[in-house]
């Protein structure tokens, strides 16, 4: 199940708010914060479990792994022991992402280099197995660093590596985030107004962005090799720009979907995207994108290898964006898109001495500097699409000229229609902060007033996405790879 479908927005929803706010009222029990908890639990394996109930007892042996490793760790007093057990709770974790995630793509790399005829596996990949294994990690380190008391209830364990609203898409939250909120939280109607108007802001950006660029999109890039090498230049790159936005819209709709359904719950997740468009070099953009995820490599991967503090920095980044690409997906296509952003951050690491906020590396404006680094999210962008090496070659040549057709099988004017035009243009502007302009546009009108108006577009905005979602058979969900 996911957000932008009819089932969850129509009936899981509803029927899950009614019984979160009406159960724990209608039934007397001093702490309402048990029932609370309670029902979002079983909402959440229910979730979970509504596609394929399989893949419910994969996540409930990661809670039961990390709560029984949390457990063992909080317990031992004697370092060497406790070292040793943080390092089976580390390798027991990415063995289980490992199996699921990376076995074909091992078991292919290794026919290709030694030229075996290794059958794949039939493995399915469970959804959000990505999210919920790095939360698993995050907790039990944390309990050894002794940045949280060990949980000994297995029930909120799980309630923390299972809730719904970030399990498979993100963000990708912390222990320590939540813990208090999950002994005591405000449900309140004030809180569900917000959220609801957060989640519904998310929910449009999904259905009436994303998934109109990325019709467009995936038409352009399902072509064959054939029909590759003959597309024009113009073709390629608007491909490649209704991704960027697509990619933009659907993420960052998710994650505002989430941290909108987390405060209708009482929970506070931490924000994460923070408009990476206007970046002016790529180390701001990491700033921006997925901050959730870049947080946890630079917290858990990062800053123990050494950091900034030995000479080995650049080594530590190379390895860091190499791990990023591969956690997107299991193949060659998110490794290169991992190093081709690597190599960018290591380029202005290198140019900017001081590495300030920023960066130095790219020269002229800041207007320059954003269409610099956005030419460069773009081409990786493509990279991380494409997913065949023996497509994305000619797909590249084609984008940059470097391929002359004899004739051109695909025009500009047969993907650029009016639909996507437009809604390309309102992408370009929603992308970008406009939120400074328009407070100081809003001045002079009262708090109030601003929040009727608020909750008037919310409405509106989620009435055309039940019409979308009602009338339209397309609505991809990218992060099944994740």
């Amino acid at each position: 199940m996911v957000f932008s479908s009819i089932i969850f927005v129509i009936w899981f929803l509803p029927l899950f708010l009614l019984s979160y706010f009406v159960l724990p009222r209608l039934i007397p029990r001093q702490n309402k914060i048990v029932l609370f908890n309670w029902i979002l639990l079983i909402a959440s394996l229910l979730f979970y479990a509504w596609d394929t109930p399989i893949f419910l007892f994969v996540m409930l042996l990661s809670i039961f792994m990390n709560y029984s490793l949390g457990i063992l760790i909080g317990r031992t007093q004697n370092g060497k022991t406790k070292k040793m057990e943080l390092v089976i709770s580390i390798v027991a974790n990415l063995a289980l992402l490992g199996y699921f995630k990376y076995s074909n793509f091992a078991i292919d790399t290794l026919n290709q280099c030694l030229g075996t005829n290794i059958s794949n596996l039939n493995i399915v990949l469970p959804i959000g197995i990505s999210f919920f294994t790095f939360q698993g990690l995050s907790y039990v380190i944390d309990v050894y660093w002794k940045k949280v008391e060990v949980q000994k209830n297995i029930l909120k364990v799980a309630l923390y590596i299972s809730m719904f609203p970030q399990l498979i898409a993100g963000p990708i939250v912390r222990y320590d985030t939540i813990c208090k909120q999950i002994n005591e939280r405000e449900v309140n109607f004030d809180n569900l107004v917000i959220g609801f108007r957060r989640f519904t802001f998310g929910l449009a950006k999904k259905v009436l962005i994303a998934n109109v660029l990325g019709e467009t999109a995936d038409k352009i890039f399902s072509v064959d090799y054939f029909n590759v090498t003959h597309m024009s230049a113009a073709v390629a790159w608007y491909g490649a720009i209704c991704y960027t936005m697509q990619i933009y819209f659907d993420f960052s709709g998710y994650s505002d979907m989430a941290i909108g359904l987390g405060k209708i719950m009482g929970f506070d997740y931490l924000e994460n995207f923070n408009y990476p468009y206007i970046s002016k070099s790529i180390t701001e953009f990491w700033r921006r994108w997925h901050i959730s995820l870049s947080s946890f490599f630079r917290d858990y991967v990062y800053i123990p290898m050494g950091g900034n503090r030995t000479g080995n920095v650049y080594f530590h980044l190379a390895v860091v964006f190499l791990l990023t690409g591969l956690w997107h997906g299991a193949s060659w296509t998110f490794i290169i898109w991992g190093a081709w952003h690597g190599f960018f951050i290591l380029l202005e690491r290198k140019l900017n001495a001081k590495g300030r906020y920023g960066g130095g590396a790219y020269n002229g404006t800041d207007y320059l500097k954003n269409l610099c680094v956005m030419f460069l999210v773009t081409v990786g962008w493509v990279i991380f699409r494409i997913e065949d090496i023996d497509i994305l070659v000619p797909y590249l040549k084609t984008m940059f000229g470097l391929y002359k057709p004899e004739w051109v099988r695909y025009h500009i004017a047969y993907f650029a229609d009016k639909r996507s035009i437009f809604i390309l243009i309102i992408a370009f502007f929603a992308s970008y902060n406009f939120k400074d302009f328009i407070k100081k546009r809003l001045n002079r009108v009262s708090r109030d007033t601003i929040e009727i108006y608020q909750n008037i577009i919310s409405i509106i905005l989620f009435l055309l996405c039940i019409i979308s979602l009602t009338n339209s058979t397309y609505n991809p969900f990218i992060y099944f790879k994740f």
